[in-house]
């Protein structure tokens, strides 16, 4: 039985697929971004196709983003909350944004004018469909019937235990952003170095290993996977990509010829992420233990 008065609400660096986000009534505020002056609302797909954003940063665009305001918040919030519903925020990592610490914002001041109101702001030190993992999870136990204390304590209790693992193509869109210096993203270039990057407990990027090649730095993806994934025959397994489709699928058909594991779901790595990675971006997420990578 579904708990009808409990609604899930995230951010668009979910990267999740459209069709499940409308499918099981999410609300995705959207982050914005700005090509060459014209500014667009990541709606996940759904005005800039991800193929035509991912073509225009080949043809040399740059892209910029921009969080989510407190106005936003504001309607939405109070919307949900004349409807009667009960709110579950998980939002982008404070960390890489500060989209969540507006909604935090937002939530002390309606709830200093009406304390029955009932929302939960969870930052989730999480991004790309890390984040979307959890608004998976928390979807999927909404329909279960779970109530909204359950599902908020599983979120706690579960969300330093998503992995996200990264890799690059192009060193060039993490130097625009500063994740790596013009000097390192040179020299990284001439060698093939593809950085392996993970979200760390603190919902930092971090590079904990530099590897020569795509292929062998998928297989890295596909080795830690190995050692820290926790049962993976009871888990949906998340690729996202930066329009390099094959890539995905390369991963995804190592990962089932080794591992048996209840589904594998594909999609892309948005404008509000992919802006600062670029094409060529490939993550693999799952659970473990820990977010630790030696």
């Amino acid at each position: 039985m579904t708990n009808n008065k409990t609604i899930i609400l995230t951010d668009s660096s979910c990267d999740m697929d459209i069709d499940y986000i409308k499918e099981n009534n999410i609300h995705v505020f959207p982050l914005t971004y700005d090509i060459d002056g014209k500014n667009y609302e990541d709606d996940l797909g759904q005005t800039l196709s991800y193929k035509e954003f991912y073509d225009k940063l080949r043809q040399g665009h740059t892209s910029t983003t921009s969080q989510v305001n407190t106005y936003a918040f504001e309607s939405v919030f109070k919307k949900y909350a004349k409807e009667g519903y009960s709110m579950i925020y998980l939002g982008l990592s404070s960390a890489l944004s500060q989209t969540v610490n507006n909604a935090i914002m937002i939530r002390k001041e309606m709830l200093e004018e009406d304390p029955s109101i009932d929302i939960t702001v969870i930052d989730t030190k999480s991004a790309s469909i890390g984040l979307g993992a959890l608004v998976y999870y928390a979807s999927e136990m909404l329909k279960l019937g779970k109530t909204k204390v359950e599902i908020v304590d599983w979120i706690n209790e579960n969300m330093l235990k998503v992995q996200h693992l990264f890799t690059v193509d192009s060193l060039e869109h993490l130097k625009r952003g500063g994740r790596v210096s013009a000097t390192a993203a040179t020299v990284g270039m001439i060698l093939d170095i593809k950085p392996l990057l993970i979200v760390n407990n603190e919902g930092k990027l971090d590079v904990p290993k530099k590897i020569r090649g795509r292929k062998k730095s998928i297989k890295t993806m596909l080795d830690i996977f190995k050692d820290k994934v926790a049962n993976p025959e009871e888990q949906t397994i998340f690729i996202n990509h930066g329009d390099c489709i094959e890539d995905a699928e390369y991963l995804r058909d190592m990962l089932l010829d080794g591992f048996k594991v209840k589904d594998v779901k594909i999609n892309y790595v948005g404008p509000t992420m992919g802006s600062h990675t670029g094409p060529g971006m490939l993550c693999l997420i799952f659970m473990g233990e820990d977010r630790s990578i030696s």
